[in-house]
This record gives C-alpha cells, sequence and structure tokens, in this order.
C-alpha cells in the first residue's frame, strides 16, 4: 500500500527585483514571472464502460486499463463513478489513506447491491462482487479526486468469469445462482476443494447461508451443532434419498468474522 499523506498544492512565488536609487545608477529594470498554470486533474473514468482485466489487475488499487465495447469480451463493468470526500474531521487526506478507502468501499458496495438487484441472501451466494480505483497519489496531487466502482465475477481463486452485455438486475433473474453461484471442485475442507463459479465445474454447491445466533464466539461448538443441524435439514429437503445424506456447514474465515460476517455457508453435494 502507498505511503498516506496530505494532498499538497503547489504554491508559486512572485519575485520582483528591487531597482537602485541615484543619479548614477541606471534606471531600475523590473522582471517578473508568470503564475505556473495549475496542472490539470487526470478525467475521471467514463460511466457504464466495460474493461477485460485480469485478476491481478482487479487487485490494484489504480487503473490504467483501457475500454473495451461492451459488446465484446469483458470481464468488469463500471456500475459507478464518483467523487472522494478527501476532508475527513477537518483533515485532509490522501485518496489511499484508510478513512477515505473505507469511504470508497461504504459507496461501491452499496451501489452494488443496488445495481444487482434480487434478495440480500441471492448476493450472498453469488461470486459477482465490486472492486474499486482511485486516483494515484500524483493524479491525486494535482486535483483528481474521482473513484470507480466496477462489478466482477470471480471464476475460481485467482481468475475472473466473463459478463454478459447486461448486468443491472442480473441477480433478480430466476435461476441465476446456477451461472453465478458459489459452487466448490470438492467438499469443502477437503484437500482439492476450491471455491468456483456454477458455471464452472463443480461437484458440490453452497445452498444456502445460516446465521450465528447474537453473542456467538469464533467457533464455538454449540453455534456450529445448530448451524450443521439447519444445514442438514435444507439436504433433507433436497437430497433424492434421505438415506444419504451430505452436508457440510462452513464457518466464515477469521478474517470476515472481524469484519462482522455474522453468517456462515450450508453446503451439499451438487452432482452434474
Amino acid at each position: 500500500m502507498r505511503p498516506s499523506g496530505a494532498l499538497a498544492g503547489a504554491v508559486v512565488m512572485l519575485v520582483a527585483l528591487a531597482g537602485c536609487s541615484g543619479a548614477d545608477k541606471p534606471a531600475a529594470r523590473h522582471t517578473t514571472t508568470s503564475p505556473t498554470a495549475a496542472p490539470t486533474p487526470a478525467a475521471a473514468p467514463p460511466e457504464h464502460a466495460c474493461y477485460d482485466l485480469s485478476f491481478a489487475q482487479a487487485a490494484e488499487p489504480t487503473s490504467t486499463a483501457d475500454p473495451v465495447p461492451c459488446s465484446a469480451d469483458h470481464t468488469a463493468v463500471t456500475i459507478r463513478v464518483g467523487t472522494i470526500r478527501p476532508v475527513v474531521d477537518g483533515h485532509l487526506l490522501a485518496v489511499d489513506a484508510d478513512s477515505v478507502q473505507q469511504q470508497i468501499a461504504g459507496r461501491c458496495r452499496a451501489q452494488l447491491a443496488a445495481h444487482l438487484g434480487g434478495d440480500e441472501e441471492t448476493r450472498r451466494l453469488a461470486r459477482l462482487t465490486v472492486v474499486w480505483f482511485s486516483p494515484s497519489l500524483a493524479q491525486s496531487d494535482r486535483g483528481a479526486l474521482w473513484f470507480r466502482c466496477d462489478l466482477i465475477a470471480l471464476a475460481g481463486h485467482d481468475q475472473l468469469a466473463p459478463l454478459p452485455r447486461r448486468t443491472r438486475d442480473l441477480l433478480a433473474a430466476d435461476k441465476v445462482l446456477d451461472t453465478y453461484g458459489t459452487c466448490g471442485t470438492s467438499a469443502p475442507g477437503g484437500t482439492h476443494f476450491e471455491r468456483v463459479i456454477c458455471s464452472a465445474q463443480h461437484s458440490w454447491r453452497a445452498r444456502a447461508t445460516i446465521p450465528l445466533p447474537k453473542g456467538t464466539t469464533y467457533l464455538a461448538k454449540a453455534a456450529g451443532a445448530t448451524a450443521d443441524s439447519a444445514c442438514r435439514d435444507i439436504d433433507a429437503r433436497i437430497a433424492s434419498d434421505i438415506l444419504t445424506l451430505k452436508w457440510s456447514f462452513e464457518w466464515p474465515t477469521r478474517a470476515q468474522w472481524d469484519a462482522g460476517q455474522r453468517y456462515g455457508y450450508c453446503w451439499t453435494p451438487d452432482p452434474a
């Protein structure tokens, strides 16, 4: 991460040379310097643009990728371009300051929900998420204060999936999780388990999210047992043979828990 600091502006000082006095002195000569023109801020990105980003490019804090036609293959769609508010508690902060980045994150996540539609459960189960970009420090020093929110689909742990031309209200469509849901290459916790988009080859699927009771401590056995039982009931409702049930409750990661996530995932087999 780049070091944080206050946004700096250039100050130009005008200097005049004072003339000499006295009859035997040459007439005073005065010179001035013209004020330096203020640098032009980097233009804000276009609205509703499409990009063919790699996973690594999507993880960067800034982006120099050029847009591509939305009719062509693409992996990112800009769903919002907004203005950064760099003054926090009376202090002017750099664009990479934690509080500024948290401000951008909150606005982009809110826009993601509004853009995708669907209910909260569908959004939790989908592999669709949002990344955000802001100007570089050099660009912000020249007055750039924009931010950009891009919708992406996670195909695997280091790969993005292509997006359709139209993404607004995508999660309001029937059976959308058959394509954009969260699936696994094996049972969660297994040696070869990898979380993948459901349009890819898979054998297990995240069927539902299960809330954990308020006040639960991380990995508490009683709460885990209750969630596991709820997950079994989900599999019992969809299994073709109640005598061969398989299910798995997955706790949030420690990082997700510390960030406030209080639900886990119920997984069941999803044969082709």
